[in-house]
């Protein structure tokens, strides 16, 4: 019998999401995941949706540019006097200058988002391996519209490093007005994330029949693929993160900066910098002809082999001061805090790890390629021009001691190892007194490197 009940009511769709994401703290923890061409195009739904996308405010808080094709300038496109179409198919003009050029895609994106009123809520900004000139970046951190906390310009294209250093140094200076710059920090020395590849397939939901992407909706999957990629090199023992020099630009810009803009990249901090005080006085290192300029860490290493410290002191990482710690990668999606970006992403033992970042001069004979071992200052003074470390070693075998501090090079492809890792890859000939490397197998075959320690090797 019909008693004008429906026994199977169809959902309204459209009005159930729109209620789920009234709730604007379900809003604002759900709107980061999703990418922005799918942020703008629920918007267009119905005037419901385009009021609560853009009406609410902090929706568009995180904004991350890097994955939009249209930002994307192609190989096509050479120098800017060679003529021709152009972004918006407008025809160059003469006066256009390099950073215009190469700017204006972007720019157009600003005005359009400063016209909708959505510029000045975003805090965090990524631009990641997109083409962003000097100038642009310069707009980003002073001009009043913008209100970025948090920018990356991770891989960015055509960007003149020493324009961006000077602007950085500029908005950093002792006389600059009071509460800026608003920005503080910047991404630009890491790897850019991976490009996440949304899937296209559609699976239905047995429940309500709702059609789900998950390009928007699996946000749990999303969000675990982000998480293993989550990098915590900082916080561990990882050894050498950055195998390349930055000069002394860079540092120098980091320096003027301490304290106002925080970088994914640190000063050293080891003591021939002069940036922390030496309590012994009579230390080698106090020496003012030991003294190194300022350069960025490129190493996270553990507490010293031989005396479980440093001249600098050792610390866990939630007991450095927050003006001495890298921004971490990924970028925070929940918050723009600056000290939220600083936190290592899987907490436990990463938080209770006591780290020292020290650069590559510091540890020039006093590190371990291998294990990541490595002797201080006071345990050991890094031979210069008097004696070799081999010849110190060979000192000490001669004197009965086992203690053996400093690295040398045995192996070329291994580098510079301890004399532990030593002992347990290299083996000498006992007929021709050559050595070998039994990672390497050099100077053997694999026939022969198994009988190396007794038979010798292939002479």
């Amino acid at each position: 019998m019909d008693h004008g009940l429906d026994t199977h009511p169809t959902l309204n769709k459209p009005s159930n999401l729109l209620r789920l994401l009234s709730n604007t703290l379900v809003l604002y923890h759900t709107a980061p995941y999703i990418p922005i061409p799918s942020l703008l195009a629920l918007g267009a739904t119905s005037k419901s949706f385009k009021s609560l996308i853009y009406n609410t405010p902090n929706v568009f808080r995180h904004l991350d540019l890097s994955g939009i094709s249209s930002l994307q300038l192609t190989s096509q496109v050479g120098a800017i006097d060679h003529g021709g179409q152009v972004w918006r198919n407008a025809q160059l003009d003469e006066n256009v200058t390099e950073d215009d050029f190469y700017g204006g895609p972007l720019r157009g994106i600003f005005q359009n988002l400063n016209r909708r009123e959505i510029l000045s809520s975003v805090k965090t900004l990524i631009l990641d391996g997109l083409t962003v000139p000097a100038d642009l970046v310069t707009e980003i951190i002073t001009d009043e519209s913008f209100n970025v906390r948090i920018l990356s310009l991770r891989e960015v294209k055509h960007l003149n490093v020493r324009k961006l250093q000077q602007a950085l140094m500029y908005v950093a200076r002792p006389s600059r007005p009071a509460n800026t710059p608003k920005l503080q920090g910047l991404y630009i020395f890491g790897p850019k994330d991976p490009v996440q590849k949304h899937s296209t397939r559609k699976s239905t939901s047995p429940l309500t029949g709702a059609i789900i992407s998950s390009a928007g909706a699996q946000l749990g999957v999303a969000y675990g693929d982000q998480a293993a990629e989550d990098d915590n090199s900082w916080y561990e023992e990882s050894g050498q993160i950055f195998p390349m020099f930055h000069g002394y630009e860079w540092a120098q810009t980091l320096q003027a900066c301490e304290g106002i803009i925080s970088f994914d990249l640190v000063l050293c901090n080891g003591p021939r910098h002069g940036r922390t005080l030496i309590s012994d006085s009579k230390a080698w290192y106090a020496n003012p002809g030991k003294y190194i300029p300022p350069l960025t860490a490129s190493h996270a290493l553990g507490p010293c082999h031989g005396c479980g410290g440093a001249p600098e002191g050792v610390a866990s990482v939630k007991h450095i001061s927050s003006d001495r710690l890298p921004l971490i990668a990924p970028q925070p999606l929940l918050s723009s805090a600056i000290k939220y970006a600083k936190l290592p992403n899987r907490p436990g033992p990463a938080s209770n790890c006591k780290v020292v970042m020290r650069c590559s001069e510091c540890l020039r004979n006093r590190y371990c390629q291998s294990c990541h071992k490595w002797w201080c200052e006071d345990c050991w003074n890094a031979p210069e021009k008097s004696a070799t470390v081999a010849e110190q070693w060979e000192n000490i075998g001669r004197s009965g001691n086992t203690v053996k501090l400093g690295v040398i090079r045995d192996c070329f492809e291994c580098g510079f190892n301890c004399a532990g890792c030593i002992k347990r890859t290299q083996l000498m000939c006992k007929l021709c007194g050559g050595g070998y490397c039994l990672k390497h197998n050099e100077g053997s075959t694999l026939t022969t490197a198994g009988r190396h320690a007794i038979n010798g090797c292939r002479c």
